[in-house]
């Protein structure tokens, strides 16, 4: 089968099209022919061996991919009834032993697979399930009161736009921010207050809520500088492994999307919510899968507004 890989480390021209063993589904695991891959940020950690130290004992090529939307044709022993061959389906993949979804057939365990929402194709399918999953993962964590008031930063992107999304569905007040530029977006996605991003984005979310807010989820990865919209014994929640310290007893708490994957309720509601117009799916352009460089360039130049997707069809 053809996947996209790397047998270093480095930019993105360390990814290339190599030719794997097609995979096997073992017990509980069901085998997808890959349509659609997402590119995350975690994609880029993985390239760049962010992860390195947890792979010391794990030989290359490694394939990155956590959003993978396709067909299953192959259920292994044991196999979760829900599921199907043929069916159109969408995965959280957690890259183990390093094969991730840039490839395509992947064997995932059923728990992290649920229907593709209708309505949608492949490309947009796999915009949901990492991000959307994080969002729901960062707001469970935080456990605000219905009316409480939310902060998001990095609104426009595709986890704080879930965020937001996902916070006005739970009935929560949202300051969030955005360039100027984004503005309209952000408040497409239900936002309450709008305020603008930057280094004095803390100052700005006290603005409507002087007191500070009792939850903040970190989408743009500002740590200190977004610690001080947060009220006194609040909670702060990172994206990308911070931990604080913060002053003022509010509550660092870093969160991992892998520690949902086998959560297949909270999927298969967020895959509701997308069919139900409560989520955005945001495609920002696909590109064949041979080009997998290129869109890491695209990626790591930012600004994106949506998600970059990767064509195996």
């Amino acid at each position: 089968m053809k996947a996209i890989a790397s047998t270093t480390y480095g930019g993105p021209d360390v990814l290339r099209e190599v030719d794997l063993p097609t995979p096997e589904a073992g017990p509980g695991e069901v085998r997808i022919r890959v349509h659609a891959a997402a590119v995350n940020p975690t994609d880029a950690m993985l390239r760049t061996g962010v992860y390195a130290a947890r792979t010391t004992d794990v030989p290359p090529p490694y394939v990155p991919g956590m959003d993978a939307a396709g067909v299953i044709d192959q259920l292994g022993p044991g196999a979760d009834g829900r599921l199907a061959v043929g069916q159109r389906v969408v995965a959280l993949v957690i890259p183990t032993g390093l094969r991730g979804a840039y490839a395509e057939h992947i064997v995932v365990p059923a728990e992290s697979v649920v229907p593709a929402p209708a309505g949608t194709d492949h490309a947009e399918a796999a915009t949901l399930l990492m991000n959307a999953a994080t969002a729901r993962l960062a707001l469970d964590t935080l456990a605000l009161r219905e009316g409480a008031t939310l902060a998001v930063t990095g609104a426009a992107g595709a986890v704080g736009g879930y965020t937001v999304e996902l916070a006005k569905a739970d009935g929560l007040t949202v300051v969030a921010d955005a360039a100027p530029h984004d503005r309209d977006l952000v408040r497409g996605f239900g936002a309450d207050h709008v305020v603008d991003r930057g280094t004095d984005v803390a100052a700005r979310i006290r603005e409507p809520a002087p007191a500070g807010v009792p939850g903040l989820v970190d989408g743009s990865d500002q740590r200190e500088e977004a610690v001080p919209s947060v009220a006194d014994g609040g909670a702060f929640v990172a994206l990308r492994g911070w931990q604080g310290p913060a002053e003022r007893g509010i509550t660092v708490t870093p969160v991992f999307v892998a520690s949902v994957r086998g959560d297949t309720a909270l999927l298969d509601t967020l895959r509701l919510q997308a069919e139900q117009g409560v989520l955005s799916l945001r495609v920002a352009k696909v590109l064949p899968a041979s080009d997998a460089a290129e869109a890491h360039r695209l990626l790591e130049a930012g600004g994106l507004r949506g998600r970059l997707v990767l064509d195996f069809s």
